[in-house]
């Protein structure tokens, strides 16, 4: 039997499990192709304050444009001028119970988590907390002021899933790009040639 083929029994596909769970199935016959494909796409989740303050709303919307190179940004409503910092209106989700539930499934989801974390926010430590628990890998950036400290529960958690950088803006580009070279591209493609049920 050719390598790109291969015969796979109906019952079998009851309990072919796909991960990550953007993977599709592409149903078939005796005569067609059959393709189970897997996104390449790195997912990226992105944090930033939100009711801690929006001061830094048009920076998030910049980090996230510069994100949108390397995957998907799942949370592109940090970086949306329209939510505000007492709005309960964060993307589709609008309840304090639906927003939480929402992000801790795009974390989830999540190849990597890249958090701005220059304005405190309980929430996004909160984030960067689950991350870790999940094993994601974490880029914490971080501009230094001259009457601030970054907190030594994230300053203090580099490992080789959790970097900490410190940034004026014109460096991000480079510290991204060292960020993302060395992860690993999530998913994979596939190909089934031949389905041949029995």
């Amino acid at each position: 039997m050719p390598n790109d083929r291969f015969t796979i029994q109906p019952s079998d596909l009851a309990s072919l499990y796909l991960n990550p769970p953007e993977a599709s199935f592409q149903p078939c016959n005796r005569t067609l192709s059959c393709y189970i494909t897997m996104s390449n796409k790195m997912k990226i989740y992105f944090c930033g304050s939100i009711r801690a303050g929006r001061c830094d709303v048009d920076l998030y919307g910049r980090i996230v444009k510069m994100l949108e190179k390397y995957g998907e940004v799942l949370t592109p409503f940090v970086a949306d001028p329209a939510v505000t910092a007492l709005g309960t209106d964060e993307g589709t989700a609008k309840t304090d119970k639906e927003i939480h539930d929402r992000d801790v499934r795009l974390l989830q989801e999540c190849h990597a988590i890249v958090a701005e974390v220059t304005q405190p926010s309980l929430g996004v430590g909160y984030e960067i907390g689950r991350g870790v628990a999940m094993g994601k890998k974490i880029l914490c950036i971080y501009r230094p002021q001259p009457d601030k400290k970054l907190s030594a529960m994230i300053r203090g958690a580099d490992s080789n899933d959790f970097v900490t950088k410190d940034y004026e803006e014109s460096q991000l580009p480079d510290i991204l790009e060292n960020f993302f070279k060395d992860m690993v591209k999530p998913g994979d493609k596939l190909d089934w040639k031949s389905y041949e049920p029995m």
